[in-house]
Formats: C-alpha cells, structure tokens, sequence
C-alpha cells in the first residue's frame, strides 16, 4: 500500500525543479549523440514517427511504473523494493541489478561527458579552425591514444558530479541541474536558429520533418525491421528505465500531482530536446553537403568542421559542444544522485560518506574506459568491441531492458507490488490519469512483456550470430 509521504525525506523545493531534474536525467548522450545520427540513418521524419509512437507504447508506461515505486516507499532502489514488495518475496534483489546499472553507466558515461568537455575547451581555443573531417578526426584520434589527457577531463567529470551531490538535494542537485538545463534551453534556441537560417537548410528540414515512408521499405522486409526495432530501442532507452535512475526523484516528490501526467512533461522535455538538436544538426549537415547518417562520428568528427565552414563558426562549435557538455553533465548529476541515494537508504549512510566512498569507487572504476582506447586497445569482445562498447551493452542491451521487464511484473502481477496498488499510486493528486481499460491492462501485463523481450533477443543476435556463424547464416545476419 502507498506510504504516506516521509517528513524526514528530502523534497524538490518545487515542482519545476523536479521535472528539470528528471528531464536532466533523460536528456543525455542518447539524445544529442545518438538520436540524430541514429534519425539520419533510418531515414529522417520516417524513423522519427517510428520513434514517437514507441515513446508512447514503451518508455511511458515503465517511467510511471518507476516513479510510482519511488514515491510510493519513499525510498530509492536501495530499499524500495522491501518496502511494498509481499512478504517473503525476492522481489528487493532487483536491487543489485540496479546499483549495477547505475554504477556501469558512469564507468563509461564519465569518460564520453570528459572528451564533450574536452572538446568544448579545444573549440574555445580555436584549435578547429580551419580543419577538415579528416584533421578534427586526427584531433579525436589523438585525444583517445592520450590518457593523460582523457583523465583530466574525466576527472573533472567526476569532481562535478561529486560537489554537486555534496550539496544536497535542494542546494546542490536542484540548484545546479535547474541552472543547467536553463542554459541548456537557450543555447540551444540559439543554435537551432542560426541552423535553420543557413544558405541550403531547407534541405534539411525537409530531410527531418516531412516523413517519407518509402525510405523504410527501400531495404524490403528485412530494412524495415531494422528501422522498427532502432525506433524501439531508442525510445526504450533514451529515458534510462529500468535501473533506478529516476527512481529516486520520485521519492522526492508529494502526492499533490498525478505521476501519468508529470511523466508526460517529463517525456516532452526529452523529446523536445532530441528534436531540437536534430534541427542543428540536420540542416547544417545539408546545408554544407555533409552526410547525415555519418553514425557516432557525427558528433566529435563531421559537425566541427561544419561548424567552422559557418561565419563564426568557432563560437557556434563552442556553443554546440557546451551544450552537449550540459545534456552529459545533467544525466552525470542525476545518477550520482541515485547512486548516493542507494547508498544512504541501504545502509543508513550520512551524505558525506556516501559522496566519498562512491566518489573514489566511480573514478576508480572510469578507468578502464579511457584505457580501453589506449593501454589496453587490444581487449576486446568479438561481436561486441572495445571496452567502452562493452559496457554500453551490458548497461544498454541488458540491464535496461531486464530492469525495465521487473519493474513492469512487479507493477502488475499479484505476486508483486500488483496493479491495483500501482494505479492507486500512479493516480494519486490532481493531473491526468493512468488509462485503467481492460485493453490497456492487457496490453500492459501481456504485451508490453513480449516487446521488451524482442528488444533484448534483438540486441544480442548480432554478437550471437559473430560467436556462431552458422546461426547468421541460417538468420541473414553478418
């Protein structure tokens, strides 16, 4: 049964800041990095409609079901579980697999957030002017053969995360994520205006905005699954379900609002975001005859030398790589505060402790990311790649789906939280309500399950069919 809020819990001092915060949370590399290059790929406006549409069918109804736990125990991923699961149940072990996914995600997200940085400061300096694809390529490639330098940025990564979260909730997370996402909002306005006003970007927003649905079956049946399923991953993982992470906001919050409809703001914000850096990217891509499903090289290769094609270009290569700086750094804050949080509710640890140890455990832990692009390049997975690639597929292609798949039957079976009591929680305060039809609860507990399945299957069958080659022959898969 839903608890009665805590006076002793911490709270958001309103109610913007706990929509900034888990928007800040959402709105990360999977926004500004792999949504657009993962868009140019599949098709423009044609992948983005596949995109919204599993936005809903996907992300929505998990992110209610993970804040509702939240604010329903008062508690993070640390305790959550024991108090509303049944008596007797294991239903709290989901627990570790939480910590795992938070803890995983930071051992690589730190590095990435660290070169965003890194290039924020080379583009001040002016160290893109003038360069090519090829050079700023070589700049890329020299920065990751350095690990000196790869841990500076790293470091500082880890540093702001960790004075941020010292701060407290209302001091340090709210305040600083508020300002954050605030300058996030205007640099981007700023840089969506100049894009869509260049010589040629008409191209672009054509590209972007008018769907074409022949481009999804050009590659037959096969193309169109492709695209299907990228729309279906994208939109499952752009909100980091599953492993906590916003959990823990929805314990800071009262029971004055309905969590159905502050999600839905909260999927809005994400989205808007994702959709706005599209429109940089796309129409500077177009205007200056640069392909746009250049995939991850997207960012940190092909946009600062079109950047610098522009008429003042170093300001705006500057602006575009602070804001990214900001999208990382949001989602760096956000979880450091699920992890601190786990922490504190697990084993009754004072924040200061809990900022201490964890900080030298995900420093210590960062490492072997950036080293993976240097002193130890030659560790690989076949199928899977290097050691950054290795934990983006544990954390992406496991954790958050599996996670997301025990959230959802410990929301809707008896032998769990149960639905009734998730739909009471879900609809407590004013605001839209959760869809209680029959056929919405069907396809919740029945439907939902079997494409969170197909996107777990799906994402290993490539590494399968690379580990056996006679299941990729039999599959089509290379």
């Amino acid at each position: 049964m839903s608890q009665e809020t805590s006076p002793s819990r911490e709270r958001f001092s309103s109610r913007m800041g706990f929509l900034l915060i888990s928007a800040g949370c959402a709105v990360g590399l999977g926004n500004v990095w792999r949504f657009p290059y993962i868009t140019g790929e599949y098709g423009g406006a044609a992948f983005i409609v596949l995109y919204l549409v599993f936005l809903a069918l996907f992300a929505l109804p998990i992110l209610v079901m993970e804040f509702s736990i939240g604010r329903a125990s008062q508690k993070g991923a640390g305790a959550a579980f024991e108090a509303l699961e049944p008596k007797g149940s294991k239903w709290h072990r989901l627990k570790w697999l939480n910590f795992a996914g938070t803890y995983i995600l930071m051992m690589f997200y730190t590095t990435v957030a660290g070169w965003l940085l890194a290039f924020t400061v080379k583009s001040a300096q002016g160290l893109f002017v003038g360069l090519s694809a090829e050079q700023v390529a070589g700049v890329f490639s020299d920065m990751l053969a350095n690990p000196g330098e790869q841990l500076i940025y790293m470091a500082l990564v880890v540093v702001i995360g960790l004075v941020c979260t010292s701060a407290g909730l209302k001091n340090g997370v709210e305040r600083v994520s508020k300002a954050m996402m605030s300058c996030l909002f205007v640099i981007l306005v700023v840089l969506v205006v100049r894009a869509v006003t260049l010589p040629g970007a008409g191209a672009g927003l054509a590209f972007y905005l008018i769907p074409d649905f022949s481009v999804l079956t050009s590659g037959g049946i096969a193309g169109l699954w492709e695209a299907v399923y990228a729309a279906m991953g994208q939109a499952f993982f752009t909100l980091s379900i599953g492993i906590g992470a916003m959990m823990i906001f929805g314990s800071y919050i009262d029971k004055d609002r309905s969590l159905p409809g502050e999600t839905m703001r909260i999927c809005l914000i994400d989205t808007f975001v994702a959709i706005m850096a599209g429109l940089i990217i796309f129409p500077a891509c177009f205007a200056f005859g640069v392909e746009p499903g250049s995939g991850p090289a997207l960012v940190f290769i092909t946009l600062p030398s079109v950047f610098e094609m522009m008429p003042m270009g170093q300001l705006w290569c500057t602006l575009f790589f602070l804001f990214m700086t900001f999208a990382a750094l949001s989602t760096v804050i956000a979880v450091f505060e699920a992890i601190m949080a786990f922490t504190m509710d697990s084993w009754g640890w004072e924040r200061r402790r809990a900022v201490v140890v964890n900080g030298v455990c995900i420093f210590a832990l960062s490492l072997p990311c950036l080293l993976g692009f240097n002193v130890w390049s030659d560790f690989t997975i076949p199928g899977i790649g290097d050691i950054q690639s290795i934990e983006d597929f544990v954390v992406s292609n496991n954790l958050l789906p599996i996670g997301g798949m025990c959230y959802l039957l410990f929301c809707t079976r008896k032998k769990g939280w149960g639905f009734d009591k998730f739909l009471a929680e879900a609809d407590a305060g004013t605001g839209l309500k959760f869809p209680a039809a029959a056929g919405v609860r069907i396809y919740i507990s029945y439907v939902l399950p079997i494409l969170i399945a197909i996107v777990l299957i799906m994402g290993w069958l490539p590494v399968l069919c690379t580990w056996f080659p006679p299941l990729g022959a039999v599959l089509g898969i290379s």
